[in-house]
């Protein structure tokens, strides 16, 4: 009796709690549960269930409260799951495993190798330019990272390049498929924040081709200093660089495909993939794939769409008590009212992405993050009506929301890069060990250190100059 009596007691117990402070002690619960290893995705799902119990408990009593919170629980995983534009993650990252189980990256590092060995650390530089082809077709960075282990390190190892350098350039180089069209992390980003995924996607081009350039003047800048990192590779006629162009043809025939067709609006994103996919499938039958290796393509892609999916469900929920909670709207009026210049205080908020990455993964991150980060950002700017003529950064409202996209997008890149967490590490790593290369992980994460600098002085020059982000997207 005493127990059903605190049970029927629970909406006077919770009568005197501010909803805002339990929505800053819940999420300082849901950082911990990470910290200490649960998965992103129940953590998040389990302390949003919690908070949503808590929150209409206290309205309700326990019995009524218990029964709302199941309700809308239960129903996130099935209303977000039936967006129409999730349909782009599968097929994104169907045609990345196609492309691979085909043998096609490799006619692709082969070009790259071809045309640009010559220069300081040029097969690392081909790696980098492979990399961003491939990312070009998969919307995944850990399989971007794990192909290129498999093909790029074994060949710069035979050159006598470093092994911590050929190993962080590969971890690095698979970042860029977070930000290149077609992205699974930036339709995330849209379906969240509620913006086009067509503009997104073309937004992501130009930005993820200046990040591969930074990143191939530094690879240059490195090895002319010393030379032993990554010596050139030379000896290529102009006929064998010709004859090494044919292979990349069904890559770059996708990449047009899809960057076309929703430019000139012959497609939807959606319908865009599924060409994208259809076409590199007939490729890759016609270069003799067998069915394991279609088997593999298809179980792969299976099981990485699965564990994005999880993980939208589960912080979906967190993000609807949230939203309950105002925890959101009162973050964006704090940060609406400091007294300091706009970009300023965008900095603080890029530095927090900084710290979060070193200990989240970055879908979870952007997931959890962005219901608080994009709602300030707006308000940062001025608001979710101004112009670009009123605005403090410069831009309108959707202008500030598809720039903010890239930025917290490859921000969330150094996530994949930087200890203690840095999946692609992790994964080269693992792929190195499974070759029987002699690398380990912290290998891979100290030859990655040098591009967490290059990737700061993309975003620099992305913040500096929006209209690298905002030009092809302003076109449609």
């Amino acid at each position: 009796m005493p127990a059903m009596d605190s049970l029927v007691d629970m909406k006077a117990l919770l009568a005197g709690v501010d909803p805002f402070d339990m929505a800053l002690w819940l999420s300082g619960l849901l950082v911990i549960l990470v910290l200490v290893g649960m998965r992103v995705a129940f953590a998040a799902a389990f302390v949003g269930f919690l908070g949503l119990c808590l929150f209409f408990m206290q309205r309700q009593g326990f019995d009524r409260g218990l029964v709302t919170a199941m309700k809308l629980a239960g129903q996130i995983p099935h209303s977000k799951s039936t967006t129409y534009a999730l349909s782009l993650i599968p097929t994104f990252i169907l045609i990345g495993y196609l492309a691979y189980y085909a043998g096609l990256t490799r006619y692709l590092f082969e070009a790259a190798k071809r045309w640009i060995g010559w220069v300081p650390g040029g097969l690392a530089v081909a790696t980098v330019f492979a990399t961003a082809g491939f990312a070009a077709v998969s919307g995944a960075s850990v399989a971007t990272s794990a192909v290129f282990a498999r093909i790029a390190i074994p060949e710069m190892l035979r050159e006598g390049y470093n092994k911590r350098f050929a190993a962080g350039v590969v971890a690095a180089g698979g970042t860029l498929a977070s930000l290149i069209p077609p992205s699974a992390i930036l339709v995330i980003y849209a379906i969240i924040v509620e913006q086009s995924v067509g503009k997104l996607l073309l937004a992501g081009f130009l930005p993820g081709a200046v990040s591969a350039l930074i990143y191939a003047a530094l690879i240059t800048g490195l090895a002319r200093l010393n030379p032993d990192l990554g010596p050139p590779v030379r000896g290529f006629t102009f006929r064998q660089r010709l004859a090494a162009l044919p292979g990349t043809t069904p890559i770059i025939l996708v990449i047009a495909i899809i960057i076309y067709s929703i430019y000139f609006g012959w497609a939807t994103p959606t319908e865009a993939g599924a060409l994208g996919a259809f076409i590199i499938l007939l490729m890759a039958l016609r270069k003799g794939m067998r069915w394991h290796q279609l088997r593999g393509a298809l179980m792969e892609t299976a099981k990485l769409t699965v564990m994005i999916f999880t993980m939208i469900w589960g912080v979906l929920i967190f993000v609807r008590y949230l939203g309950f909670a105002k925890l959101p709207d009162h973050f964006a009026a704090w940060i609406a009212g400091l007294d300091q210049p706009a970009h300023v205080t965008l900095l603080f908020i890029l530095l927090a992405y900084v710290v979060l990455g070193m200990f989240m993964d970055a879908i979870g991150m952007l997931i959890l993050t962005l219901p608080v980060t994009f709602p300030a950002v707006i308000a940062l700017n001025g608001g979710p009506n101004v112009t670009a003529e009123a605005s403090a950064l410069g831009m309108s409202a959707d202008e500030c929301a598809i720039w903010f996209g890239i930025i917290v997008v490859k921000m969330a890149e150094l996530c994949l890069i930087t200890p203690p967490i840095g999946l692609n590490c992790f994964v080269v790593a693992g792929v190195a060990q499974d070759g029987r290369m002699p690398i380990t992980v912290q290998d891979v994460f100290r030859g990655a250190s040098p591009f967490f600098v290059a990737d700061v002085v993309t975003v620099a020059v992305l913040i500096l100059f929006p209209g690298i982000v905002l030009w092809l997207p302003g076109l449609l």
